[in-house]
């Protein structure tokens, strides 16, 4: 289940450790009798006594060859090869056997040279320097001895151990450099946090460029020692009170496999319920499944494509959609496609309705639907939801013949009536939504940034929160809209929305714009190994918190999908800063404290139930897992 690399961090062996310190010590006695060396030398190639002659000298004869000089050197099994220079240098570590009990960091380099290259090649036979290249098609290369040349970029997944004065990274494999001194250390990685800035923003690192990008009322996102997280720290004190909310530390959780299930094949996206029943949509049609305590276990009914209205071209949609107390499932044709929704009764089985998308009599194009609230899908008179494409957030009501009624990137009154308007005129590249549990809605983008809209008018932003230089590709929000979890390729990027106003009462910013006074966010992020072994092509996917519908009720973790790898994060030590993962980190702050879910194929989706199903004795509801060709549940419960 776990894997066992994760619950560690890749320590390299003590016998690597006291090879390299029984080296460095050579190294120093070397050069300390360099001098003396030399002298005692020169001395005795050019004069040497004789006993026969009374004290007179002669000239010391040559070797008889130079195959005895080599045989002589052999034999003092010296281990030391001088480097041809000490600048930008480390000890090289490779990290072989991955995830096996063969594992283990062996010495690749005892001596690398490093360095960062600015360069628009990419194979390693081309040169550097060409006077011909395209400085706006250039990037940082970092470049290690004769082994390695990668791009510096987010996909590296670097780990720094300032206590060791090491640093972690992947380069088609995972790899260690060890600095010899705290000062060789900080200005490797210094150097790499410039390379990597520029390469993700295409500026130079300075403060006008930081201000540029990150705007004024966001500097501490930039410089996070000068930021405001006093509200980080109030969420924790919130929590330490109050004994229903505060989540058992991580070692005293443990995950048990309570189902697993065949299912048939190409299952595409997973309906969680919160009531009686949960679905998985495959490429033949909708199975059934019932929500119990322990996880989700199957009912043998299906509901195929083939028949009750779908028609016989229909594919796997690519949204399913509960609503209507989850009477009602809206699928969304797939993107090739492009018919708008059909409307399934679940408990006929039959599609009630199908809906195009269109404005002012043209067809529309959505990208993606959610439901008007976190708890949305459990109104039974519910006949609206949202609806998303790159530069319009609309809403959509099933009882309008004309279907959208407001469009809220540019509505200027709440009132659910059609109202014209202009859409933005420059793209918003929106990529991803969710709202809150009161209808609050959060937008993620192409070039990173994250909004958030108000639950009565979208005209503008309240908040607009600047990228950290990486699509955001889903995002989701707690059920009282006081946090944000953002997914990228590389990374999770976890957001306060409190602040105070002016009048000193505490909001969020979805009630307000959040001024200068903005915690800096946190990173989630997996450690090189697992980044490594999760694939070269696996990407982060569908971050989100638990499932909570009730106010007052606190989520407690964050679960996302990586290739094979369900990760979990327990949430409050997400938020703890006196965490042990934050010691000695410099920037934003990095959590690698997760737990591992290994499935033998890659995983559609990884979703905790609603938090109605979480037993006695456990902190968390069942976490579900679905792959194309089975489903699983896990409880998480407190060891005893």
């Amino acid at each position: 289940m776990g894997a066992a690399h994760s619950q560690e961090d890749l320590e390299i062996c003590t016998s690597d450790e006291e090879e390299y310190e029984e080296y460095e010590e050579r190294r120093d006695g070397q050069e300390e009798s360099n001098d003396e060396d030399k002298f005692e030398d020169s001395r005795d190639d050019t004069l040497a006594p004789s006993p026969s002659s009374g004290g007179r000298r002669r000239p010391k004869p040559p070797s008889s060859s130079l195959d005895d000089v080599d045989a002589k050197l052999k034999s003092l099994k010296l281990k030391y090869t001088p480097p041809p220079s000490t600048e930008n240098s480390a000890r090289l570590f490779r990290y072989i056997n991955g995830n096996t009990p063969k594992a283990k960091w062996i010495t690749a380099e005892k001596f690398a040279a490093y360095s960062f290259v600015k360069t628009s090649q990419v194979n390693e036979d081309e040169e550097d320097d060409d006077e011909n290249q395209d400085s706006e098609n250039e990037w940082w290369v970092l470049k290690v001895g004769s082994k390695i040349r990668e791009k510096v970029s987010e996909e590296m997944q670097l780990k720094a151990y300032k206590d060791q004065r090491r640093v972690d990274f992947v380069a088609k494999g995972v790899w260690a450099l060890k600095f010899a001194g705290t000062e060789d250390f900080a200005d490797y990685v210094n150097s790499y946090n410039n390379c990597l800035f520029e390469n993700n923003h295409g500026v130079e690192l300075n403060d006008a460029s930081k201000a540029k990008i990150f705007g004024k009322d966001f500097i501490g996102w930039a410089n996070p020692e000068a930021a405001d997280d006093s509200m980080w720290e109030d969420a924790d004190d919130i929590l330490l009170k109050s004994p229903q909310s505060a989540t058992p530390l991580r070692d005293s959780q443990d995950l048990t496999e309570a189902f697993e299930e065949a299912t048939s094949e190409g299952i595409h996206s997973l309906a969680l319920g919160a009531l009686d029943n949960s679905f998985l949509v495959g490429d033949s049609g909708i199975q059934v499944f019932k929500n119990m305590r322990q996880g989700i276990q199957g009912k043998g009914v299906c509901v195929n494509f083939e028949g009750g209205g779908f028609g016989k071209a229909h594919s796997a949609p690519r949204k399913a959609l509960l609503m209507r107390a989850e009477t009602n499932m809206l699928l969304m044709s797939p993107m090739s496609q492009n018919r708008g929704i059909h409307q399934l009764d679940i408990e006929t089985g039959k599609v009630i309705s199908e809906w195009k998308f269109e404005k002012d009599g043209v067809d529309i194009s959505m990208s993606d639907i959610t439901n008007d609230g976190k708890g949305a899908q459990l109104d039974p008179s519910a006949s609206t939801f949202l609806g998303l494409d790159n530069n319009r957030l609309c809403r959509w009501d099933m009882r309008d013949r004309y279907g959208m009624v407001q469009d809220l990137a540019a509505a200027s009154a709440p009132v659910l009536n059609w109202a014209q308007g202009h859409q933005f005129s420059r793209g918003t590249n929106f990529q991803c939504f969710a709202t809150t549990g009161d209808g609050s809605i959060v937008v993620g983008s192409l070039d990173g940034k994250i909004r958030l809209y108000s639950s009565n008018t979208m005209r503008q932003a309240k908040t607009a929160f600047p990228g950290l230089g990486a699509p955001v590709t889903h995002v989701d929000a707690t059920f009282d809209g006081k946090w944000i979890v953002g997914t990228t390729d590389t990374y999770l990027i976890v957001i306060c929305t409190l602040f105070t106003d002016k009048a000193g009462k505490t909001k969020t910013g979805f009630e307000g714009r959040m001024g200068n006074k903005i915690a800096a966010p946190r990173l989630l992020k997996l450690r090189p190994l697992d980044a490594h072994l999760a694939g070269a092509n696996n990407k982060f996917r569908n971050a989100q918190f638990s499932w909570v519908t009730e106010d007052g009720k606190q989520e407690r973790h964050v679960v996302a999908t990586v290739g094979k790898f369900s990760v979990i994060w327990n949430f409050q030590q997400v938020k703890n800063g006196s965490h042990e993962c934050y010691h000695d980190q410099e920037g934003l702050k990095k959590c690698y404290c997760y737990k591992i879910v290994l499935r033998n194929e890659s995983i559609v989706d990884s979703r905790f139930m609603n938090d109605n199903f979480a037993i006695s004795g456990s902190p968390e509801a069942p976490l579900v897992i679905a792959t194309p060709m089975k489903v699983s549940s896990f409880s998480l419960s407190s060891k005893r």
